[in-house]
């Protein structure tokens, strides 16, 4: 069971716009199931971890839920599900959310779909195990942070998949000199509620 950070970038390092939008990203030339593709990453992953942004730019942009995983959504606001989501939200503590992830995941590999932030935060926690990064030919100027923590990151892997460089990498710890904003990778004390629609 590994933790593994997915997601894509703007070259320059952002996950979307300041407003959230992703139309740069949507508008790129992928092969999900070529290398480093999402098709074969997902049939690992036994359960998913996102904040509440991604939540809710998932549910905004989609009349269904594509994911069959529990996921949960970390977050400090009451938000809605879909009917048959496997889909909990808690606040608090990643390391007991992860630890309930990971049982959850049943040996399967525990995904942090993002933001940057929560990444962070499951790194500060040392729960990260890999950063997969796809790397989109634009580059933004501002937004959303890849991942705006200090790590120290060995790369494992490189490959291209059409119009995206893939770069997959191994978490080492935080970069030597850098400080977490919270050791303890926390939002509030709080625990993982299932709420199944």
């Amino acid at each position: 069971m590994t933790t593994i950070y997915f997601t894509a970038s703007s070259l320059d390092g952002f996950l979307a716009t300041p407003d959230h939008d992703l139309g740069w990203l949507l508008r790129q030339d992928v092969d999900p199931a070529g290398p480093m593709g999402y098709a074969a990453f997902v049939e690992n992953v036994g359960a998913l971890a996102m904040g509440a942004s991604t939540y809710e730019w998932l549910l905004g942009h989609s009349d269904g839920w594509e994911y069959a995983q529990p996921t949960c959504v970390l977050t400090h606001r009451s938000l809605p599900t879909r009917p048959g989501a496997d889909v909990r939200f808690a606040a608090g503590d990643v390391r007991a959310v992860h630890a309930q992830l990971t049982d959850a995941a049943a040996g399967r590999d525990v995904w942090v779909v993002g933001g940057g932030d929560l990444a962070g935060q499951f790194a500060d926690a040392g729960l990260l195990d890999e950063v997969w990064v796809q790397f989109a030919p634009v580059t933004l100027g501002a937004g959303r942070p890849l991942l705006p923590r200090g790590l120290d990151l060995e790369l494992v892997d490189v490959m291209r998949n059409r119009a995206f460089l893939c770069g997959r990498y191994r978490v080492r710890g935080a970069l030597a000199g850098s400080s977490a904003p919270s050791a303890a990778g926390s939002l509030d004390a709080g625990s993982l509620d299932a709420e199944h629609a």
